[in-house]
């Protein structure tokens, strides 16, 4: 998989731009504040149609624009799936609410059809590694649940279909235990909501199952070959339902020992997940909240048994972090049977020479590459001139070479 074309209207610092993207490795070279990022920015949004850079999309709409009734965004690729051609384009619409509010409005476009969001996320496949992207590894359990929702949502079919639906009985569910709790009521209510919750939240855990240990075999081989194997990585999944039956007797303590929780079905969830929630459901009602389920879910990354989020250092974090990266880009190639394209912003000057090297030879796998940095020399001479350069200035790109 890889562009062949790109363009951006209204989009940040960019109020226009056309390029015709080459194949391989394009390397974005320019000062700090020129656009760089933004435009790995813009290739991320076609594939996860969320920013890495911020949560609130209406920051991405061009703020000369935004200061406009109706304001319009757009960012549009052309791009080769195996041997179809096709066309995407996401726009974003501020438009005017109330007396003086905005509120924004997505719309996407597959191939010139209008579609909605889950049906399209994961047509186009990309994979982003920048240094904030420490925070997986580094930040709060909703980073880890982030990243865990974008990676899926790309390369697992109805992911993103049951995320949606979980998300939205989860918000109806909630606001029945906030009303039980303040107000009082049948209980029973809550049966309806719990179904729901029970199947989407099962295929989510199932989901999340299978993934972390697919992505963890690879991370490992990786993380092992980068540290010369000095180190061991693992991935720890805590779903806060556990499907997995305690053992009568077991003590409640924090095992280093791994769980494979692969032997379960996706019913066997289900219905575990039901009884769970029906055992809780007073306490719930008490707390007027769901305790349980996938938006609780937690990933911890643990070298040699420390746990890298709590006790690792900042050069164990990018490495781990860069292992975990070059493991998706593999395991969405397996499952999808394309390759991502591949984002890397100022990834180099986070890395020693060995682990650039290692980088750097890793990128002829792909199909298409796309580096942003302040400094070339951070490339080799062979690298470079194997490549496409790109100048970037002020929001305007031109070719090197």
């Amino acid at each position: 998989m890889y562009l062949t074309h790109l363009s951006l209207t209204n989009f940040r610092s960019f109020a226009r731009l056309d390029l015709d993207v080459p194949r391989r490795v394009v390397l974005l070279v320019g000062s700090n504040a020129q656009g760089k990022t933004t435009l790995l920015e813009a290739v991320y949004f076609l594939a996860a149609f969320t920013s890495f850079q911020t949560h609130a999309d209406r920051q991405l709409v061009n703020f000369l624009e935004a200061r406009k009734d109706l304001a319009v965004g757009r960012v549009v690729a052309d791009y080769q799936r195996g041997r179809a051609a096709h066309r995407l384009e996401v726009r974003l619409i501020l438009e005017p609410v109330g007396a003086n509010g905005q509120r924004l409005r997505k719309e996407i476009l597959l191939d010139g059809v209008k579609r909605p969001m889950h049906e399209v996320i994961g047509h186009f496949n990309a994979v982003l590694f920048a240094p904030q992207m420490t925070q997986i590894i580094e930040g709060g359990p909703d980073e880890r649940r982030r990243y865990l929702n974008l990676t899926l949502a790309q390369t697992v079919p109805a992911y993103a279909a049951r995320l949606n639906e979980y998300s939205q009985a989860l918000t109806q569910r909630n606001a029945l235990l906030k009303l039980l709790a303040e107000r009082g009521g049948d209980p029973a209510q809550l049966d309806y909501w719990d179904e729901i919750l029970g199947r989407a939240g099962a295929a989510l855990i199932a989901a999340r199952i299978a993934a972390i240990h697919e992505i963890e075999q690879r991370a490992a081989r990786l993380h092992r070959d980068l540290t010369q194997g000095k180190e061991i990585l693992r991935l720890d999944y805590q779903p806060a339902y556990d499907p997995l039956p305690r053992p009568a007797g077991q003590m409640s303590l924090r095992l280093d020992t791994p769980l494979d929780r692969r032997g379960l079905t996706e019913e066997d969830i289900r219905l575990g997940f039901l009884e769970r929630l029906r055992q809780i459901r007073g306490e719930e009602i008490a707390r007027g909240v769901t305790t349980i389920g996938p938006h609780r879910d937690e990933l911890r990354f643990l070298a040699d048994g420390i746990d890298l989020g709590e006790y690792g250092s900042r050069g164990q974090a990018r490495t781990a972090l860069l292992a975990l990266k070059l493991a998706e880009v593999e395991w969405m190639k397996d499952k999808t049977g394309h390759w991502p394209v591949l984002l890397l912003d100022e990834v180099l000057a986070e890395l020693d020479l060995q682990r650039r090297a290692d980088l750097l030879a890793r990128l002829e796998q792909c199909e298409q590459a796309l580096l942003t940095t302040t400094d070339l020399n951070l490339f080799t001479p062979a690298f470079v001139e194997k490549a496409t350069v790109w100048e970037v200035e002020a929001g305007r790109v031109v070719s090197v070479r």
